[in-house]
């Protein structure tokens, strides 16, 4: 159920020989690659069922730019954007994260295989339809990449890392609806004997350091499958658009986002350990301070943002709201604090809103700005605790910045 303590047991269990799934040959041409974190879009060997997006480039959906920051083959949301949005993420500006480019999948001939070890007999497969059948259930959820805020490493605390530069707009909160995993994977047959599950998406394979890894997996424990995770046919009450995973995903709440695999086509339900590129190589945590094999992650980590752009201009002497969100995988926010001067005095924001499933707070302050520049600056703490810091400990693929975010303004 813990996403550190998993990763740490099966990190134990690849380097002693007994999880499957990657080899220590791809580990060392992957380490020892220039440039390993670098995305290469992989080979456009298009999974059945499927065509590739690439004439209408890698995300399908528009990207105005009031509403978003592309970067490469992704985009993120401008958090100006969500001003006065509600709670849920409208999925025009919900970001998007893809490893090559978004798949055009024919709900009507797409299929589920569940299989594995793990399972009492032979391979089960769903279409859309029969996944319908089952009881739905609805989930407000977060999807947050690992990166969200990788940027700030480099522009606010002036250290190198790689991988794409998000500042905070890779994070969006969604009403999901479909399935409970564990419905299906009890339909299918659970051995005793299962251990890992592991949900394989059908986008095409992805290629780093000149290895091509296959596509996107990576797995989680039987016990966090059969507790909270969805297979997830609608968004915001509608059917799930292309670039969020049409027709079908997983969502894993609290774990970091490439747990909740798109476009998935199958699931493998292992009887043994199993491992992928995606929590050896990737979303580990490397560099000074962490071993040479990396450290495995925690959930993510708590995060205050402010619904405007940096450099945006106030009237001076008049009175405005400055609003925000903040939020932690670990649990609900318990406090936000905000400071208009750089952080030498704070004052308590005041939270408004429903608060779905406690994924995220919205929160909200008068300020009277005085002419000139200004530092607003915003720190959330979780009900268990968690206090964002100044700084955020450095790692080379940059993961889990949770630093106060210093976000320049002026006033004339």
């Amino acid at each position: 159920m813990n996403e550190r303590g998993y990763d740490e047991r099966r990190l134990q269990d690849f380097l002693a020989g007994r999880a499957r799934g990657f080899t220590r040959r791809d580990l060392l041409l992957l380490t020892t690659a220039a440039g390993a974190a670098a995305a290469i879009p992989g080979p456009a060997a298009a999974a059945p069922g499927t065509t590739p997006a690439a004439a209408a480039g890698p995300i399908v959906k528009p990207l105005p730019p009031e509403l978003f920051r592309t970067l490469g083959t992704n985009a993120e949301t401008r958090w100006s954007a969500l001003k006065d949005q509600g709670y849920y993420v409208p999925v025009d500006r919900f970001f998007v994260r893809n490893h090559t480019s978004t798949p055009i999948i024919d709900g009507a001939s797409w299929s589920l295989e569940v299989s594995g070890s793990g399972l009492r007999g032979g391979p089960a497969r769903y279409d859309l339809g029969r996944l319908r059948r089952f009881p739905a259930v609805t989930v407000p959820a977060a999807v947050e990449c690992a990166g969200n805020g990788r940027g700030y490493f480099t522009t606010q605390q002036g250290q190198a890392v790689s991988g794409t530069a998000w500042t905070l707009g890779a994070v969006g909160v969604a009403r999901w609806r479909g399935v409970r995993l564990s419905t299906v994977l009890r339909h299918a047959g659970l051995s005793r004997h299962a251990v890992d599950v592991q949900p394989i998406g059908l986008d095409a394979n992805f290629v780093s350091g000149g290895v091509d890894l296959g596509p996107v997996r990576r797995p989680f424990p039987l016990a966090k499958a059969l507790d909270d995770v969805i297979l997830a046919y609608e968004m915001n009450g509608s059917e799930l658009p292309a670039d969020h995973g049409h027709p079908v995903r997983v969502i894993v709440p609290g774990w970091i986002g490439i747990a909740s695999i798109k476009w998935v086509g199958r699931i493998e339900v292992s009887a043994e350990p199993l491992f992928s590129p995606w929590n050896t190589q990737f979303y580990r945590l490397f560099g000074p301070g962490h071993p040479a094999e990396g450290q495995p992650f925690d959930r993510q980590v708590v995060k205050s943002a402010f619904e405007l752009e940096a450099g945006a201009t106030f009237a001076a002497g008049t009175r405005t709201t400055l609003s925000g969100r903040s939020w932690s995988a670990a649990g609900p926010i318990r406090r936000v604090d905000v400071s208009t001067d750089g952080g030498t005095t704070w004052r308590r924001a005041r939270f408004h809103g429903a608060t779905p499933g406690g994924v995220w707070q919205r929160w909200e302050l008068d300020w009277t700005p005085a002419a000139g520049a200004h530092e607003l600056l915003a720190r959330a703490t979780d009900v268990h605790g968690n206090t964002q810091p100044d700084v955020t400990a450095h790692n080379t693929l940059g993961y889990l910045f949770d630093a106060v975010v210093r976000v320049p303004v002026s006033a004339a």
